[in-house]
């Protein structure tokens, strides 16, 4: 397992652009995959982005066009650039890992806010 921490929130207007960062304590080119997720007030959990350790990137139906996951393995950071921000877009982001492909998500960051205002 690796430490997670993410970075980048804050309050922004709808339509503008955020880079949310996740640096972890340890390398990440050899996690079985990394993602992203968000969780508003009130609502589950919910997948925003998916990277496998191939820099093979996936999103739900919901997330495609606007968001854009990418790691750094150099710098050991995830990022998310979410682009046209909207007012639905306000939640907790979350940066998680997968160490191998049986362990599942086995590392969680403490999350960053994320509050779009129109």
């Amino acid at each position: 397992q690796v430490q997670l921490v993410e970075s980048g929130g804050g309050l922004v207007q709808a339509g503008g652009s955020l880079r949310l960062s996740c640096v972890a304590s340890g390398s990440i080119a050899g996690l079985n995959a990394m993602g992203w997720y968000r969780q508003a007030p009130g609502m589950q959990r919910e997948l925003v982005a998916h990277i496998t350790s191939r820099n093979i990137a996936d999103y739900p139906a919901s997330a495609q066009g606007r968001f854009t996951i990418s790691r750094d393995n150099h710098r050991n950071t995830l990022y998310l650039q979410i682009n046209s921000l909207k007012p639905e877009d306000t939640a907790v982001y979350y940066c998680c890992a997968e160490t191998t492909s049986y362990s599942g998500i086995d590392s969680w960051g403490r999350g960053t806010q994320v509050i779009v205002f129109s």
